[in-house]
């Protein structure tokens, strides 16, 4: 039966979002619709003036077109304040911003601060957030401008006014080209015989306006799918026809690993690289037939018409097509993800319900590491929503409910433990232990990292100098989020939680960390490592590190990701690059810990190939600090 429930916040969100999308296009189609039979040039301007000024709330918005001569332009038409003092005024071409947009026939806004000398740094930069000015193309060469002055209600203008107004400067140009040039028509005495041309191709270019905006309504402007509004159309269509048909219909929700990571530590732009690549490998899997689409962020979706075997195996066909790295930039890059499953009409009998549910297998998926999960009531452990699971996360942080599980790491050459991980648990009220990977990735999702991983090392440290007193002198090794390394406050708040027992301490950072090219991340990492602090690169092997950046980094340890100790006994293949990262780390006087060793075969090999430290179920499983303890003292 329906939900009357009132819709979560994130929903609100995005009907907001939706209206204000609707709103932006309603205002497009209106100014393409008045303009489109219009050839008088000022009525053009006058449209095209008051129109763009709604859509961007611009306080003032001017139109400068150049001058027939090419060496001056004036300004035609405007809106909003002031605009009677400024309009008929003609400046050179070396005067002004607009000038400086004609010249370089680019347009103009905050971002292009970091490209500019010195000299125009220091002469524009009062003005970059205050002014947004975009080139008026035409098919014959630069007609002019649209320049916007002051945000009403804010300080500046947002990319997003940025990205709307270039589009509407393209789709205007057309028919002020087109009015331009019947003007001219008029003048020379050709009106008529070429009314009816100039007529054509304004409504041949208008078509295009439609479809173009078409496109924007309905398809992710990223990675050109159909958007979420366009899914839900369609998967409407299929579960009507499949209820008419008495057939069924499967909802595939695949959500990216740890994808923000990307976007954290190598930048949104590479980040949206990557996204198109993701998409473009999806579709090789996808017939015509079938709707593959972009929710958003790192999710996506697939309607499919299959039965549940097939779709089963379609999903992880999906997944095993990401397993191919891709190549950003020079960098092998692999992705993973997880698929949640839901079946009409067994799993839901609407649109809403089999996002809900296929959401909830997704997150089981990801909970059991499974990769792909169908939908089932008996295990649905996310009844509650997403939302209420960052409600117990604040929780949890407010009232201490995670503790730390420690896993003992031994010396191979001693069988002397020397240090321990500490790995963070969670309990959940009424559903039982949460996955680390799943409430790690909803703490980093939600903004919550930050307190969670000074959590972590305050309580880690506290218990290494306990022990410590009781003569257990070992480290402990903590997990730092990539979001924590580029949080500008970091250093300053473990500097204030650290002090002068950072020798206590080894931070274990991913190995897409040191692909960074991020500016502060080489002054973070040294600061780590003035503080006394270890510094250990985690999973290593799975991303295709720079040598050339790893002997630069102020790292002292290599721990090798345990999907190539795990099988190494029975893969050749993992067999060499194991050894191979014992030989590189040595090389570069690293520590070399394996993780993932599960029994005494792999032990006695991995000393035998020179590992320096060994840590897995075969040593121990991760236990509570007072069986750790135990543990040390045995030892």
């Amino acid at each position: 039966m329906p939900s009357h429930k009132q819709d979560p916040p994130q929903i609100i969100d995005i009907k907001e979002s939706l209206l204000n999308r609707e709103a932006e296009i309603e205002l497009l189609q209106q100014t393409f619709t008045e303009i489109g039979g219009e050839l008088d040039l000022n009525r053009v301007f006058k449209i095209a003036a008051e129109r763009a000024r709604a859509l961007v709330s611009a306080e003032t918005l001017l139109i400068p077109v150049i001058d027939p001569e090419g060496d001056t332009y004036s300004y035609r038409a405007g809106a909003g304040d002031n605009v009677d003092e400024v309009i008929g005024e003609t400046l050179s071409l070396d005067y002004g911003l607009c000038g400086w947009v004609f010249r370089h026939n680019r347009p103009w806004w905050r971002g292009i601060l970091d490209d500019l000398s010195d000299a125009e740094r220091t002469q524009w930069e009062k003005e970059a957030g205050t002014v947004i000015l975009v080139p008026l193309r035409g098919k014959k060469g630069l007609l002019g401008g649209i320049s916007c002055i002051n945000k009403i209600g804010a300080d500046e203008f947002s990319r997003r006014d940025f990205n709307l107004l270039k589009m509407f400067a393209s789709i205007v140009s057309v028919a002020i080209e087109n009015a331009m040039a019947v003007q001219k028509m008029e003048e020379s005495h050709y009106l008529q015989e070429n009314y009816r041309h100039q007529l054509s191709m304004l409504n041949k270019q208008l078509i295009e306006s439609n479809k173009e905006l078409e496109r924007l309504a309905l398809y992710d402007p990223l990675t050109l799918l159909p958007n979420r509004s366009l899914f839900r159309d369609r998967l409407t269509r299929a579960i009507a026809q499949a209820c008419d048909d008495n057939t069924s219909v499967a909802l595939l929700l695949l959500d990216l690993d740890k994808f923000k990571n990307v976007n954290d530590v190598l930048g949104h732009e590479k980040g949206d690289r990557l996204l198109k690549a993701i998409s473009k490998r999806l579709l090789e899997y996808v017939s015509a037939e079938e709707t593959l689409g972009r929710l958003g962020g790192d999710e996506f979706v697939l309607v499919l018409q299959q039965s549940e075997a097939d779709v089963i195996l379609r999903a992880h066909e999906l997944l095993s097509s990401l397993e191919v790295p891709f190549l950003i930039d020079g960098a092998k890059m692999i992705v993973s993800g997880s698929i949640g499953v839901a079946i009409y009409p067994q799993h839901g009998r609407d649109v809403s319900e089999l996002l809900r549910h296929a959401d909830s297998a997704m997150y089981l998926a990801k909970d059991s590491k499974k990769g792909v999960q169908l939908y089932s009531l008996e295990d649905d452990k996310s009844s509650l929503g997403h939302l209420t699971m960052i409600a117990d996360l604040h929780k949890a942080l407010e009232q201490k409910e995670f503790q730390l599980h420690y896993q003992p790491q031994i010396q191979c050459s001693t069988g002397r433990v020397l240090s321990v991980e500490a790995l963070g648990r969670w309990s959940r009220p009424a559903l039982g232990e949460i996955s680390p990977d799943v409430f790690i990735h909803e703490l980093e999702q939600s903004g919550l990292i930050d307190r969670y991983t000074f959590w972590l090392i305050e309580t880690a440290l506290a218990q290494a100098i306990a022990w410590h007193e009781k003569g257990c002198d070992v480290t402990i090794s903590v997990n730092i989020s990539p979001q924590d390394l580029i949080n500008p406050e970091f250093c300053l708040l473990l500097d204030r939680v650290v002090s002068h027992n950072g020798k206590h301490l080894i931070f274990e950072i991913t190995e897409s960390m040191f692909l960074s090219e991020h500016e502060g991340i080489t002054k973070v990492l040294d600061y780590i490592r003035d503080l006394g602090i270890g510094l250990s690169i985690d999973d290593f092997g799975t991303g295709y590190s720079s040598l050339s950046r790893l002997k630069k980094m102020p790292v002292s340890e290599l721990k090798i990701d345990k999907s190539f100790i795990c099988d190494m006994e029975k893969n050749k293949d993992d067999e060499l690059i194991v050894k191979s990262i014992i030989d590189l780390a040595h090389n570069l006087s690293l520590v070399v810990v394996a993780e993932g060793v599960e029994n005494e075969a792999v032990s006695r090999y991995l000393t035998e190939l020179g590992c320096d430290i060994l840590q897995g179920y075969y040593i121990s499983k991760p236990l509570p600090a007072d069986m750790c303890e135990q543990f040390l003292l045995a030892r």
